[in-house]
């Protein structure tokens, strides 16, 4: 299965609170961390739900 490397690139500060909970929900405590993640409906959708604030990549 492929992998979803995710980097948070934007602050959450200003930001709605679900916003900001689902980029602690992927697993970012900081800015500009990187996590790795099975590619799945529910990663796919957290990402899309914050894709202003991350930057992402699928890698095989």
């Amino acid at each position: 299965m492929a992998k979803l490397t995710i980097t948070w690139k934007h602050s959450a500060i200003g930001r709605p609170d679900r916003q900001g909970l689902t980029i602690r929900a992927l697993g970012l405590r900081k800015l500009h961390q990187t996590v790795t993640h099975e590619d799945t409906p529910q990663i796919r959708g957290m990402i899309r739900a914050v894709e202003h604030l991350v930057e992402w990549s699928v890698e095989e």
